[in-house]
């Protein structure tokens, strides 16, 4: 795929027909369900809970992922989540993450946390969402995340069920018999009812939906979001804007046949839409290395013998994570890499110099913010690159303005520095993180950001954002 090798290219594409007149699915599930016709037996996404190169891993083809998605999104349905009712989950990266990510969305709004967050800041984004469902973790040894949830869940009310996702599956052998001695204990002082992943999800149906499907528009996340554009806020994201990244992704860059390796967790928009929704639409493979990413104990040290275990196509990355990966030797065979995609900060000269001469690799970089649902614009792939800036505008880029932008809490917990605020993108509305004394009914309100598509294309200046201009 070289179609976006420069500016001509990118308006090429967009001027072959209008936005609205692509034969594009309407909802998440019926884009799944299509990736499912066209490549059921192809594998869709991998897991390996250890970093050690020839440690076990897991891996969903297309079908089982729409299979797994589906049980998952009747077992939300059967606990009350409606189109407007939110699943929040709690979760490292795993095979789980990306299911209840998915089937979440597909029952209801779903709204990922980072587990690095303190309890009393998860359990005020519970509230201000309103969850009445969180997955997370059963305790498991290492790991505090069932600890902070059960901590959560006690200051959010409005949880009425807890279903615990058990790593203990991804283990063999003497470290699968001891975990139950090992668990940490758990103090629980919700009323909550707690539900088993495994043994809810197996319960429900796993070859069709028990409900229907609307071929409509509608918000279908929520994630919490600190600094692009002020304070910490909850933005909320559409299908449309979800959908847009996944064909931006299969239509510029990944097919089939296409393995990326992706750290990043699946609590930010990085991981969810960019390159979830694009192997959700191009078929692409998509490899997590161990819950935590590029966290993960020993990662970096294993991190070119996973690239040449997977046969990894793409690297997906930011520039910190660059920056370690560098001081390694190359001590495997990456020939396969074709390019790594870039994002989260601008990189380096030097890194983006010392990393080309290390591997043989390309890197592309990126712009995006939570707000806009990611992707804005991009360096071209196999044109010439620039570094430090983002590149251009995505063909038909989806940016319009909104007449009430939202306003954030000063009072609410930051998680990254902040800049000023602006408008926020079309796609996604944004919910400010209230002040705690404030009552529902005084929280100051945002509009939706309705998206203006035309044949051609959209050219947005968003204030106080980093974002290369349009060329």
């Amino acid at each position: 795929m070289e179609r976006f090798v420069d500016i001509a290219a990118r308006d090429a594409i967009e001027q072959e027909m209008p936005y609205r007149e692509r034969d594009l699915p309407r909802t998440v599930y019926a884009q799944l369900t299509k990736t499912r016709d066209r490549f059921p037996h192809r594998p869709a996404i991998s897991f390996q809970l250890f970093s050690d190169p020839n440690a076990p891993a897991r891996t969903l083809n297309w079908q089982d992922l729409h299979e797994r998605v589906t049980e998952t999104a009747n077992l939300f349905r059967s606990l009350g989540i409606g189109p407007q009712d939110t699943v929040a989950y709690l979760l490292p990266n795993a095979l789980e993450t990306s299911v209840v990510l998915l089937g979440g969305m597909v029952a209801g709004i779903v709204n990922p946390i980072n587990p690095l967050l303190d309890a009393e800041q998860i359990a005020g984004i519970l509230r201000e969402t309103k969850a009445r469902v969180l997955v997370t973790l059963k305790s498991f040894p290492k790991s505090d995340v069932a600890q902070k949830a059960a901590a959560a869940v006690a200051l959010a009310p409005n949880v009425e069920t807890v279903i615990e996702v058990d790593l203990r599956r991804y283990l063999t052998g003497i470290k699968r018999l001891v975990v139950p001695f090992l668990r940490p204990k758990t103090e629980t002082k919700h009323h909550a009812r707690i539900l088993d992943f495994e043994a809810a999800t197996s319960a429900q149906n796993h070859r069709s939906l028990q409900f229907d499907d609307p071929q409509e528009d509608r918000i279908a996340a929520y994630f919490h979001t600190g600094g692009t554009t002020g304070l910490p806020k909850i933005a909320q994201h559409k299908y449309s804007g979800m959908i847009y990244n996944g064909w931006l992704g299969a239509e510029l860059l990944f097919d089939e046949t296409h393995v990326l390796m992706c750290p990043l967790p699946l609590f930010h928009v990085f991981a969810a839409y960019p390159i979830l929704m694009s192997c959700l639409t191009s078929g692409a493979h998509m490899v997590m290395p161990t819950p935590a990413g590029y966290r993960g104990e020993g990662v970096f040290d294993n991190f070119w013998k996973l690239i040449e275990r997977w046969q990894a196509t793409f690297l997906i990355t930011v520039p910190t994570a660059i920056a370690a990966m560098v001081q390694r030797p190359v001590n495997a065979d990456v020939s396969s890499l074709r390019i790594a995609i870039s994002g989260s900060a601008p990189l380096p000269l030097e890194l983006y110099n010392r990393f080309r001469q290390a591997t043989g690799v390309e890197v592309a970089e990126g712009y995006g913010l939570t707000e806009a649902t990611c992707l804005v614009s991009c360096n071209p792939i196999d044109g010439v690159k620039k570094s430090a800036p983002s590149g251009s505008s995505c063909p038909i880029h989806m940016s319009g303005s909104c007449a009430n932008p939202a306003r954030p809490s000063p009072n609410a917990p930051r998680t990254r520095s902040a800049r000023s605020a602006s408008p926020t993108p079309a796609f996604s509305r944004a919910r400010p993180i209230p002040r705690p004394t404030r009552t529902e009914n005084s929280l100051p309100r945002a509009a939706f950001c309705a998206p203006a598509i035309s044949g051609g294309s959209i050219r947005t200046a968003i204030s106080g954002s980093p974002a290369a201009p349009r060329i």
